[in-house]
């Protein structure tokens, strides 16, 4: 076996894997506050890679460094997709809350569309190059043969958010409120939790780490696309499901799993097979196993 590219499609897989699992942290969190599917979080991971680009180049005609614009581009990213998700809750989403549960589905796509055709407005060319703003890093030179530093940073920056993420769920007093609200909305509003603040910072949350996953990827991949989006958020919402929807465990392991099988199919068969791949894993999971790899069954009370 040839390790050193073994080693390189581990290190590809966990890359995009990170990046599909920041995505799904976003459907998963909204899905287990209000068991609605947000079809629009693609779109908002598609539009925080483009807040960056148009915040670096405006840094770059300055003169900034690379790794101060990059760190820039990524919080004013954040800020202005988690502005994005808390408006979309409040008006697409929020005023069909006790609607049919087609309505709001409906809604999101709609709003998933809107946003796509916003940016198309706005875009000169298919593609739109994105300025390399990760320096390569002496400390990892002995392994620049396998995996580069934006690699790196990919895995780890997401790692982090996930420990983060996981800490504020499990102990912050807004953490235990999210969860209260995941489990009963209803009874948590009869014990004083405000219900509509804890929907709009799941979506504020949610949107923040779609935002950083697009940067991220952008500045890894070196180009932003407004479809990027699509298939980033269907392969994330394959992750969602994977893993368990509703289960931020679920999210994190399924968008490592997806992301590594579709490195090494690629790697080993074809990169032809590379999106067949995770749909066919999400028909296998829905057939087999819909609750997901960490996902608990739900009882059907009669």
């Amino acid at each position: 076996m040839d390790w050193q590219y073994f080693c390189e499609l581990l290190f590809g897989g966990l890359t995009r894997g990170s990046i599909y699992a920041l995505i799904a942290l976003g459907y998963t969190m909204v899905y287990g506050i209000i068991e609605l599917i947000n079809f629009a979080h693609g779109e908002v991971y598609m539009i925080g890679a483009f807040t960056a680009l148009i915040v670096a180049g405006v840094l770059g005609i300055y003169g900034f460094p690379e790794a101060g614009i990059l760190i820039i581009a990524a919080i004013v990213a954040v800020i202005y997709c988690a502005a994005y998700g808390f408006t979309l809750e409040k008006v697409a989403y929020k005023p069909l809350r006790d609607a049919p549960r087609l309505s709001p589905l409906i809604s999101a796509i709609g709003m998933s569309i809107f946003l796509q055709n916003y940016v198309i407005l706005a875009q000169t060319s298919d593609f739109v190059p994105f300025p390399r703003l990760v320096p390569d890093l002496a400390i990892l030179e002995p392994i620049a043969h396998i995996t580069g530093t934006s690699d790196v940073l990919i895995i780890v920056t997401s790692a982090i958010t996930m420990v983060g993420l996981t800490l504020f769920i499990k102990y912050t007093r807004m953490g235990k409120a999210m969860r209260a609200t995941a489990q009963n909305r209803k009874m948590a509003m009869l014990l004083g939790i405000d219900a509509d603040r804890v929907i709009s910072l799941t979506f504020i949350i949610g949107s923040s780490l779609a935002a950083i996953g697009g940067v991220l990827i952008a500045s890894h991949i070196g180009q932003v696309n407004f479809a990027i989006g699509f298939i980033a958020g269907i392969k994330a919402f394959t992750a969602a499901v994977l893993g368990g929807i509703g289960s931020i465990p679920g999210a994190m392991a399924g968008g490592l799993v997806l992301g590594l099988c579709e490195s090494f199919a690629t790697g080993y068969v074809s990169s032809d097979y590379e999106d067949a791949l995770a749909f066919a894993l999400l028909v296998l999971i829905l057939i087999f196993r819909p609750s997901g790899i960490l996902g608990k069954p739900k009882t059907q009370k009669v």
